[in-house]
């Protein structure tokens, strides 16, 4: 997919964070963007920036889903494909964190961050395979350093990347026999709203969203005969 001319892409949670990032990057690319958010006001409000910092090659488009749900995500799918004609790239990205001891957290917290942060993807990724496989697409499913690595108080958070992670490679291999590509890209510290937390100076060390979407357009312009199917990206000088 290095030829990135005429492309066209959904990525779920692209309203702000590494989403938006994403999103950002590949409508400079000249790649039709579709972003999901959980209200169509904020979708289509993000969407608007996008355009307005955008070119005249692309054009983004704000869709109301929710990751959670299979039907949502098949008719984002239908949406964007309805709209750009087809579909080649999806990036699972939406995702959120409850943390606390097992002691604390409640069934509520870990239903919300497994159906978020795993079944999403999943859904995700099954509403547009038959897309995807139809243009030889690419999948990239935004995990963690914490899919690979437990802290303390990252019981659900931890579950639910480890799965991300394992579930990805696992469709990787289930899918390049039909010419998809699938990757996933795990980010250290971020500088978005993840957690509560209000990017600002004090965030200078950590990995802007900017870079996450060169990743990915890098991602995109590789070689089709090679497949970098694990990526792990961190702040060169931690705080």
């Amino acid at each position: 997919m290095n030829d990135l001319g005429n492309k066209s892409a959904l990525i779920t949670g692209g309203t702000k964070g590494i989403g938006y990032g994403i999103a950002e990057a590949l409508l400079k690319e000249g790649i039709n963007v579709a972003i999901t958010g959980r209200t169509k006001e904020t979708a289509v409000e993000a969407a608007k920036k996008l355009n307005a910092h955008g070119n005249d090659r692309a054009q983004a488009i704000g869709l109301e889903a929710d990751v959670r749900n299979y039907e949502s995500q098949q008719k984002a799918v239908s949406e964007a494909t309805d709209k750009f004609g087809k579909l080649d790239i999806v990036i699972a990205n939406a995702g959120l964190g409850h943390f606390g001891s097992v002691e604390d957290i409640t069934i509520e917290q870990w239903k919300e961050t497994i159906d978020t942060n795993l079944s999403g993807p999943f859904y995700s990724l099954k509403a547009s395979v038959d897309q995807l496989k139809k243009n030889e697409g690419y999948f990239i499913s935004i995990s963690s350093l914490a899919g690979t690595n437990f802290f303390k108080g990252g019981s659900a958070y931890n579950a639910s990347k480890f799965g991300l992670t394992g579930f990805t490679q696992a469709a990787m291999l289930d899918l390049r026999d039909h010419g998809v590509k699938v990757s996933t890209i795990m980010p250290g510290s971020v500088s978005t709203h993840f957690a509560g937390n209000e990017p600002d100076d004090s965030d200078a060390w950590k990995i802007q969203i900017e870079d996450i979407g060169e990743l990915v357009v890098d991602l995109l312009k590789m070689n089709p005969r090679t497949l970098p199917s694990k990526i792990e990206v961190r702040p060169s000088m931690p705080k």
